[in-house]
């Protein structure tokens, strides 16, 4: 099976007959075959060379960066071999009809909404106080298919996101004093741990739809720019309550991650390295968790279903299918 590989130490990466060599500066090496990575994540300062990059390129391995603050600076994108013109050609149309991108985005946004009233929903079966958060949210998504516009429909997706984060100051076990959702940059351990994770989620969905045959520049709930991959923040919205957000509310609620995980100097915008290991560790084995697919009849994976929700979108494209969201069933 083959598996992320993580580099958090500084040094160097080679290609060593038919396994990727990581060397640290302090000389410890580490060979891995090519065939069991699947992406690779670079944590720390990393030198390679060209002929590096054209053999993961042979072997479809993205690579994403992240800087000292684990911030996600980018991805390698290799080369697209699963070329389809025709496909491109259809993503194309549905961007630039309005009204089929609206109903992509609002297909989007409709499942996103709904796993997160169904986070609530856990919670509050666990005498958690989220009702009103419920009440509130079941409100405004039975407002989104009366949107007329992608930024009224984004208006109403603030208003959702910012009363569920609302209710995690309850649904947390610690005093974490979360108001709002803060960015650029995060201004607490909440928001530099939220930016964390929903970036890996972003870099897993990249390399995801990489080994489908979408064009990942192209998007319709996000706007299409430079410098990112936009319709992975389209596909993304959909698994980060599955994923990141229940990731993050079991990692608070064992105390695993506490305010001591962070560097307090730099006002919590910094995860130790320690930490931070900790997260993708316990990303990985999530990711590999199954459930029994209602539709293919066995198990899947949590990483497989954001492929499936890819070719999902395919299908809608191509006009064999109509596109719906996932949605959390248990």
């Amino acid at each position: 099976m083959k598996q992320s590989f993580y580099v958090y130490n500084n040094g160097d990466l080679k290609r060593k007959d038919n396994t990727l060599r990581f060397t640290s500066y302090e000389g410890q090496k580490r060979d891995i075959p090519i065939e069991k990575i699947s992406d690779i994540y670079v944590m720390s300062e990393m030198s390679f060379n060209t002929p590096f990059i054209s053999y993961i390129s042979q072997y479809g391995i993205t690579m994403h960066f992240f800087n000292y603050y684990n911030y996600y600076v980018g991805s390698y994108y290799p080369k697209e071999s699963l070329l389809a013109g025709q496909l491109l050609i259809k993503q194309v149309e549905h961007y630039q009809d309005y009204e089929k991108r609206l109903t992509l985005a609002k297909k989007f946004i409709e499942a996103a909404a709904d796993n997160i009233y169904r986070n609530l929903r856990y919670y509050k079966a666990r005498e958690k106080d989220v009702l009103g958060a419920m009440q509130e949210i079941d409100y405004l998504r039975r407002q989104l298919s009366k949107a007329e516009t992608i930024e009224e429909l984004m208006g109403i997706e603030g208003n959702i996101r910012k009363t569920y984060y609302s209710a995690w100051n309850e649904i947390v076990n610690q005093e974490i004093k979360f108001e709002k959702r803060v960015m650029h940059p995060p201004d607490n351990m909440i928001n530099s741990l939220i930016s964390f994770v929903n970036s890996l989620i972003y870099a897993k969905t990249l390399s995801e739809v990489y080994h489908t045959q979408l064009n990942p520049t192209i998007s319709y709930l996000h706007q299409p720019g430079a410098r990112r991959f936009s319709l992975c923040l389209d596909l993304s919205e959909i698994f980060k309550p599955l994923i990141a957000d229940r990731l993050i509310f079991s990692l608070l609620n064992r105390r695993q991650i506490t305010e001591n995980s962070f560097t307090k100097e730099f006002n919590f915008l910094h995860l130790k390295k320690e930490a931070s290991q900790l997260i993708v560790t316990e990303l990985e084995a999530r990711l590999k968790q199954t459930i029994m697919h209602r539709d293919l009849g066995r198990q899947v994976s949590y990483q497989y279903l954001i492929r499936l929700e890819a070719y999902k979108l395919i299908k809608h494209l191509i006009g064999e299918k109509e596109y719906e969201g996932f949605r959390i069933w248990w």
